[in-house]
């Protein structure tokens, strides 16, 4: 059996539809979404292109379901997330494929981006019973002071196209375990992992209408349309700062909850007392992941410059090394960009970079043929002003910048409307603490290259949006208090 055969298997045409109250429809207007094969611009397949008003079915089914759902008992919940877990753990090998197909990701990493968002399911499976409020005496005397926590309600879910299963558990775990009902729109690009996922969660036992997934070529119109409903409680969106900028508009009429995780542009820090051959190895870590298609990416590496040569030198030589080619081919290490108009942005970046006097150690163009494909990229000597430097690089380039001093770097890592992650190699503790405090950044990796845990909470600050994903913090931007005054005397 082929690979497209094999997907083909997983995802038949009754399950490239819309999954609405529990039932897999085509959708009112009966078109179609091609979703193509990055890795050499064919067409994989095709699912449902749905409508505004499949869009409001789905919120319809959402509201439906809502008031039987919150009041399941948080165990109930619990264990279907449990469930969904061990489902998602044992069709690993399935998604991985369809992941890798769709967005072009080599195999080992989208087995490890299931390991990843599978852990999400069964941490808020654990946190689904620990949902509490409080119980104390009014200071004053006279009274109780009770507070409860409630489910927000009917949610909206907008995924992105670069980590289709994570960024979908990481927001439909939280959900589930706080219970709320949603409405999922996955990327255009990427829905067909969404899908998958939806029928592994059905057959977890999520009740109908709880879970509901539309596949959309009117992403805009469907954001604007649900969020103008007072029904639809909450908006979670990974993605773009300016699409952000827009849904957060939009949330004010209704005044809905928002968590927005958008860009970022992070400052990878070696100081001249790290371990450089760790910092190397970190470094492939945080550029690398998601051939640099991840908002958590290193950017744009600031090296003091007592060692930027060395440093320079060995990642030119673990990166010039990398195999690249389509994800499912054994060996691959870098898949192919997500399409034509990713290679033409990273194309640009690095060529402005280089008029403005970088120069490259390794990669530093597209090669020739089929699928969109960008060869992984070191540049030394990369100005300030560069858009490499400055703008977010969605792709397998590392600029390497100079600084002199502590202040220089922190001053250089916080010169960005920016603050997601960020990444530091010091052997100083002391240091540590200085740049904990003063880094911009939601997030911070210190002597690793690798910060995101379903354990810790996920977020950022400045464009980079608010509210945390993961950890405890995650299961809050569900749930709504109720105070509660209860007189004694």
């Amino acid at each position: 059996m082929t690979f497209r055969e094999r997907l083909g298997h997983l995802l038949p045409e009754s399950h490239r539809q819309l999954y609405v109250g529990g039932q897999w429809v085509p959708g009112g207007g009966g078109g179609r979404i091609d979703v193509i094969d990055p890795a050499d611009g064919s067409v994989l397949t095709d699912v449902a292109d749905g409508t505004l008003d499949d869009a409001r079915a789905a919120l319809d089914a959402a509201v439906a379901a809502q008031a039987d759902w919150a009041a399941t008992p948080p165990r109930e919940r619990a264990e279907i997330l449990r469930r969904a877990f061990d489902l998602v753990t044992r069709h690993a090998d399935d998604l991985a494929l369809v992941m890798s197909l769709e967005m072009g990701k080599p195999i080992a990493e989208a087995k490890g981006e299931v390991t990843y968002g599978a852990e999400f399911l069964r941490w808020f499976s654990e946190e689904a019973v620990r949902i509490h409020g409080r119980w104390m005496h009014n200071p004053a005397g006279g009274s109780r002071l009770l507070t409860v926590r409630k489910p927000v309600g009917p949610c909206l879910f907008i995924t992105p196209w670069n980590f289709p299963l994570a960024m979908g558990t990481r927001k439909i775990g939280p959900a589930i375990a706080a219970g709320c009902t949603m409405v999922v729109k996955p990327a255009a690009q990427t829905p067909l992992t969404m899908l998958l996922l939806g029928v592994l969660l059905a057959e977890a036992g999520l009740p109908a209408g709880v879970l509901n997934i539309v596949t959309t070529s009117d992403s805009g119109g469907l954001s604007s349309t649900l969020q103008a409903d007072p029904r639809l409680r909450k908006v979670s969106f990974t993605g773009s700062t300016s699409v952000g900028k827009k849904i957060v508009e939009q949330s004010a009429g209704e005044l809905q909850r928002v968590s927005m995780e958008l860009g970022g542009n992070a400052p990878f820090l070696v100081f001249a007392d790290a371990d450089l051959d760790a910092a190397v190895d970190g470094a492939m870590i945080a550029k690398m992941r998601n051939m640099g298609e991840a908002c958590t990416s290193a950017n744009r590496f600031l090296v003091e410059a007592s060692v930027a040569e060395e440093f320079g030198a060995k990642l030119a030589e673990r990166m010039g090394g990398l195999r690249v080619g389509r994800g499912q081919d054994v060996g691959v290490q870098v898949g192919p960009l997500i399409d034509e108009k990713a290679v033409a942005s990273v194309s640009a970046t690095v060529a402005d970079a280089v008029a403005r006097g970088a120069r490259v150690l390794t990669g530093g163009s597209a090669p020739s043929g089929s699928g969109y494909f960008y060869e992984p990229t070191v540049l030394v000597d990369v100005p300030a002003e560069a858009d490499a430097v400055t703008k977010e690089t969605f792709g397998p380039v590392a600029p390497i910048t100079t600084f002199t001093s502590e202040d220089d770097a922190i001053a250089l890592a916080n010169a960005t409307e920016y603050g997601l992650a960020a990444y530091a190699y010091t052997r100083d503790l002391a240091r540590t603490i200085r740049l904990a405090e003063r880094l911009e950044t939601g997030m911070l990796g210190i002597n690793t290259g690798l910060v995101s845990n379903p354990a810790a909470p996920f977020g950022g600050v400045k464009a980079s949006g608010f509210g945390r994903e993961g950890g405890f913090e995650g299961i809050e931007e569900y749930l709504d208090t109720t105070y509660v005054a209860l007189p004694v005397s």
